[in-house]
């Protein structure tokens, strides 16, 4: 998802801190060949970085459930959503783990309209999200946003090198938006979220979102998806699984429910369908 921080005057070490990030931001080795879900989340929503493995990968899910294109859409709209309503909480730091390929309102252009000083850190492992960084890598001059190229199972990494852009001392949002279905072991997954809000502090926030095994449609068309050569599987989970993640935080109103009955306002394509895809944002006390 080039260093691109505030451009307040630099401290004096910042000419090693860029040199290592520009380094760390050398594309590895792309494989256009096995679909990912990056790739094909940017397919769903009518994007153009994707390859021919991520659009067939597509259209055989939307051909077993074709649904999927509302999932696509309205989860995104609730990060949107999410990511102003925390903004407007007062929260000015982001870590999105998993964010997937640039598109309209990504997580730092919410947060700077409503506080031009946020700072965001994304963090994915698809090589293409990694091409296309510099999109994501613009920021207001008070702000600032960085990418690392990383995988969820390894918190340890995404803190030490999150902690090059945000003071993990103050409070900062956690996003794990449809991320947390590849992790097939949910203990796994869960030990995951505690290990990174374990590091954050009181006043810090957890959002995330994952589809849900609620439409028996959605889960054919994921199992057809995961026998996929090559294919990292994605595994749905129960909305009670999905609220486990939620376990020893302050969860706030509505609670974990489908995207499009949290907070929901005014949306481009008329009255929401139900989604298997659910979701909530909790406070750490």
């Amino acid at each position: 998802m080039a260093d691109i921080p505030s451009t307040a005057s630099p401290s004096p070490e910042e000419p090693a801190r860029t040199s290592e990030r520009t380094s760390r931001m050398t594309p590895p080795q792309l494989n256009t060949n096995v679909p990912h879900s990056a790739r094909i989340w940017n397919y769903l929503l009518g994007g153009k970085d994707n390859y021919l493995a991520d659009r067939q990968a597509g259209d055989r899910i939307r051909q077993v459930f074709p649904g999927m294109v509302d999932i696509a859409r309205h989860s995104r709209y609730m990060l949107a959503r999410t990511v102003r309503f925390l903004a407007e909480a007062g929260v000015r730091q982001f870590l999105d783990i998993g964010t997937g390929l640039p598109t309209v309102d990504n997580t730092h252009q919410v947060a700077q309209r409503v506080a031009a000083e946020s700072r965001v850190v994304y963090v994915d492992n698809d090589p293409l999200v990694l091409v296309h960084a510099q999109a994501l890598l613009t920021s207001t001059p008070q702000g600032a946003t960085d990418y690392i190229e990383a995988d969820v199972r390894d918190p340890g990494l995404i803190l030490r090198e999150a902690a090059r852009t945000l003071d993990l001392t103050r409070p900062t949002a956690l996003m794990l938006m449809g991320i947390l279905g590849l992790v097939t072991d949910y203990d796994e997954a869960r030990s995951i979220v505690n290990r990174l809000m374990a590091a954050l502090p009181s006043g810090s926030y957890l959002a995330l979102y994952d589809g849900t095994d609620t439409d028996p449609a959605y889960v054919e068309a994921l199992r057809r998806h995961n026998e996929g050569p090559g294919v990292v599987p994605y595994t749905p989970r129960s909305p009670e699984r999905i609220a486990g993640y939620f376990d020893g935080l302050t969860l706030l109103e509505p609670g974990v429910v489908p995207v499009t009955r949290w907070r929901p306002d005014p949306n481009p394509w008329g009255a929401a369908p139900e989604v298997a895809c659910a979701g909530g944002v909790a406070r750490r006390p």
